[in-house]
């Protein structure tokens, strides 16, 4: 019996475990994607063109790319777009360019897609103060040391080494 209980414990357990990780991106009535997305979700229609646009427009600057490749693991990062905001469709394909020039582990990436009123399954926006899409918030040691905001000032690779490297950076919507 007490193995019983144990055995049912752990599984209940493992299994609230799971479902917290699985807020996977699910599209909604108006076709948009919302939930916990990762790049194959972009690579489908009806968000293929303009993900592949953006993505084979950009060329990153290779600089920048070899100045931000030995910081960029020390980070975690956590995103939120909308799959039907345009500033999203034309950055978050040039972060993803980005993020591999760089060799990012993406296991350090949470990329969260909200609907047009920046909601979430399961609240997945709350506590994060999302106002405008995209929001790329960077964490190191789990405390937030920057985020970009829908667009960056210079490019996004830039912008990424600034706050990695602990340089003075305001998003685009700090005076």
């Amino acid at each position: 019996m007490k193995n019983l209980l144990l055995l049912s414990l752990l599984t209940l357990l493992i299994s609230c475990k799971i479902q917290k990780k699985t807020t996977k991106a699910t599209t909604n009535n108006d076709g948009d994607l919302i939930g916990i997305a990762i790049k194959s979700n972009f690579l489908v229609e009806p968000h293929k063109d303009w993900f592949d646009f953006s993505y084979n427009d950009y060329t990153p600057n290779k600089e920048i790319i070899k100045q931000l490749k030995p910081l960029i693991n020390s980070v975690k990062i956590k995103t939120f777009m909308g799959t039907w905001c345009g500033d999203s469709q034309e950055q978050i394909p040039v972060f993803y360019k980005v993020l591999e020039a760089t060799e990012f582990n993406f296991n350090n990436l949470e990329m969260v897609t909200v609907n047009r009123k920046k909601k979430a399954p399961k609240s997945l926006q709350k506590g994060f103060n999302i106002i405008r899409v995209p929001t790329i918030i960077i964490f190191k040691n789990n405390e937030e040391i920057g985020r970009l905001v829908e667009y960056p000032r210079e490019t996004i690779e830039a912008d990424l080494l600034k706050i990695i490297s602990g340089k003075p950076y305001k998003h685009s919507y700090e005076e």
